[in-house]
């Protein structure tokens, strides 16, 4: 979840890092009834907030250093696909990349991404059939 929040791999367990610390250290408002993974996705997703709005009263960084990790690792055409999901990914809407990333790739229910994000279901509903939509154009039929 928090790669596809982030887009890469060192900021990703930063953001991890975070919003581990402040779930051990805000663990009373937690239920027990609740889905733990849920409620951690909540505070990584807040956690990656309050780092984007750090970041535009920081200088952005043009070239991160972890965009040339891993090159060569995946066969050429895994890695064109990946490339190709990714950049699809990144077109997105981030209401409409939230919820693909929380319902599709974290595997949340509806409810639980409603929950998460504080949304009615019907809006993560329509979110994800745009989204769905928009990928599915972007990446061709056999999507």
């Amino acid at each position: 979840m928090a790669r596809t929040l982030t887009g890469h791999a060192f900021d990703a367990d930063d953001l991890v890092q975070i919003a581990l610390e402040r779930a051990l250290s805000r663990a009373d408002p937690w239920r027990p009834d609740a889905r733990l993974d849920a409620w951690v996705f909540g505070m990584l997703r807040n956690a990656w907030l309050d780092e984007l709005r750090a970041r535009t009263r920081r200088s952005r960084v043009f070239a991160p250093e972890e965009a040339g990790e891993r090159i060569g690792e995946m066969a050429l055409e895994r890695q064109a696909d990946a490339m190709s999901v990714q950049a699809a990914m990144a077109g997105l809407p981030e209401e409409q990349r939230e919820v693909v990333a929380f319902v599709l790739v974290e595997g949340l229910s509806y409810r639980e991404t409603a929950e998460v994000l504080g949304i009615p279901i019907g809006t993560v509903t329509s979110r994800l059939a745009r989204a769905r939509t928009t990928l599915q154009a972007a990446l061709g039929e056999d999507a």
